[in-house]
């Protein structure tokens, strides 16, 4: 019987790289929302209200959606909803700034999330076949949309303030050149169209296995997200300098894309699920400390924090993708899906927790999802893998 999983797409391990920055592309986008809404609070008159509505527009159709995706892909081969995916991601933001309607806006932005979901299960399972069993592939594939997430504002902000809402239509550009790279390299890829995708089964999948990894995932996307959405905001009251906020998040995502490559090399030394259990545990207190500790003295739970989140990420991936072997698309929708958009869902509870009781209590709130997350993970079992022909 062969493996869900099998041998890497033949002469195609150069293909990784590509695949690497078509994720940071793609994953741009989802970046480029929190950059595009100070410009269209500031431009439309828009309230805290319509703002955080444009970014569940971005994430809740994504989340909702993404699984979907995944169940299509697990039935038949769409290598195409991979350009498709990031090109739609890309036009959906170009098209914001273009209408004064707030519908046409938020309608624009949700066709930006779809085309998200539409790229990442499929873009799992192939950067899988590519990587094969190793575990550095993935995280190189998993710090690619990172990467891509945090250059979202570095690469929205100068062009919306050379000129404002109306230059959106520019953001569009990486997504057509990738996606027109990565199309004319898959049509040289002969196996993702061949009968290697319509496998014999691999074994059963193990739904339970994966119920545990998915409120794994949960909890570490929330606190993720949150950090993401008020750790400046936080510094800055900390210590009084705008620059020492923008700094933290500097170190945030540069530290947790160090973290990303590093969860692929402790996994081949500990393995998945300790290091999975090593990282939560260590991600509790360091969250904890955000909120605690004074002035300065924050930068350090900071850089704890961002590699005890990050570690776990392409591990996820992987891990999913084993517990369902007969089901990749589906367990990457989940596992890639989830880590981002669920967050991005739940971010406006925090902040409404923010309000009511401070950010101080907000952030030390926080602390509970990793260790949520630990909680879960004890329960998780490095899964089956039959051997291959």
């Amino acid at each position: 019987m062969t493996t869900t999983l099998p041998a890497p797409v033949r002469a195609a391990r150069w293909p990784m790289p590509l695949m690497v920055i078509g994720h940071a592309v793609d994953d741009l986008y989802q970046g480029a929302v929190p950059a595009l809404v100070p410009f269209l609070v500031a431009e439309r008159h828009y309230g805290y209200l319509a703002a955080a509505g444009i970014t569940v527009a971005a994430t809740l159709l994504s989340s909702v959606v993404q699984p979907l995706f995944g169940v299509l892909t697990d039935r038949r081969p769409m290598p195409w909803l991979v350009p498709v995916g990031m090109t739609v991601a890309g036009a959906g933001i170009g098209l914001s700034g273009l209408a004064d309607s707030y519908a046409l806006t938020w309608l624009a932005i949700a066709l930006s999330g779809l085309g998200v979901a539409a790229y990442h299960p499929e873009s799992a399972r192939i950067a899988r076949r590519i990587a094969g069993d190793g575990h550095v592939g993935m995280s190189w594939f998993s710090l690619g949309g990172n990467v891509g997430f945090a250059f979202g504002p570095i690469v929205v902000t100068p062009v919306l303030q050379a000129g404002g809402l109306g230059a959106t239509p520019y953001l569009v550009l990486p997504a057509l050149v990738a996606g027109v790279v990565i199309a004319a390299l898959f049509r040289r890829m002969s196996d993702l169209h061949s009968g290697a995708h319509r496998r014999a089964p691999a074994g059963r999948d193990d739904w339970r296995q994966f119920g545990w990894l998915t409120v794994v995932v949960v909890g570490r996307s929330i606190a993720a997200f949150s950090l993401n959405t008020f750790l400046a905001i936080w510094v800055t009251q900390r210590t009084g300098s705008v620059f020492a906020g923008e700094v933290a998040l500097v170190v945030l995502f540069g530290v947790g894309a160090l973290g990303t490559l590093l969860g692929g090399v402790l996994a081949g030394r500990w393995g998945r699920i300790r290091t999975v259990r090593v990282s939560y545990a260590a991600a509790v207190p360091a969250v904890a400390g955000i909120a605690l500790m004074p002035g300065y003295g924050v930068f350090p739970p900071v850089a704890l924090a961002a590699v005890a989140l990050y570690v776990p990420f392409s591990l996820h991936v992987t891990l999913g993708q084993d517990y369902l072997p007969n089901r990749l698309g589906t367990a990457s929708g989940v596992t890639l899906g989830l880590a981002v958009s669920v967050g991005g869902v739940v971010a406006p509870v925090v902040g409404a927790l923010a309000n009511a009781a401070g950010l101080q209590w907000a952030l030390l709130a926080l602390a509970v999802l990793p260790a949520v997350s630990v909680f879960a993970a004890r329960r998780l079992r490095e899964p089956q893998r039959e051997p291959r022909d």
